[in-house]
């Protein structure tokens, strides 16, 4: 199965009936680390539970590395939340997965928009270029 690189995040729910529509509830944890937010519209895209489960894993290519690799990339933009502050003053802002980018010149409760300017597997660097989104 492809899975877009665009993936916000990944969660499994039940679909509920609520007069006229049915429901799909979101975890808290997901607006919570700043995936998403409940004010935007988003594709939903739903995969069968017996589906994925009986599906056969792909065949790996050797040079394929098994850990998740970090979801944003160099040059790619994007709006962030300022969560916290580091040790060297520098703001933090967490994506997909918890994962931090570090923006400097930042400070907490900032919405910013930012270019990822360096990659590593456990973080990313990124650049304001537009301040208060």
């Amino acid at each position: 199965m492809e899975i877009s690189n665009k993936l916000l995040c990944l969660f499994s729910s039940n679909i509920t009936s609520d007069d006229d529509k049915y429901v799909i509830e979101v975890p808290k944890r997901e607006i919570e680390t700043g995936s998403i937010d409940p004010n935007e519209t988003y594709r939903v895209a739903l995969i069968s539970a017996e589906t994925a489960e009986s599906e056969p894993e792909p065949e790996r290519d050797e040079g394929v590395p098994s850990e998740p690799q970090p979801p944003v990339e160099a040059g790619e933009i994007r709006y962030v939340e300022i969560e916290d502050i580091g040790k060297q003053g520098d703001g933090i802002a967490r994506v997909e997965r918890g994962y931090v980018i570090i923006v400097p010149d930042s400070e907490i409760g900032e919405r910013v928009k930012v270019e990822v300017t360096e990659v590593k597997s456990n973080f990313a660097v990124g650049e304001i270029i537009d301040e208060d989104i």
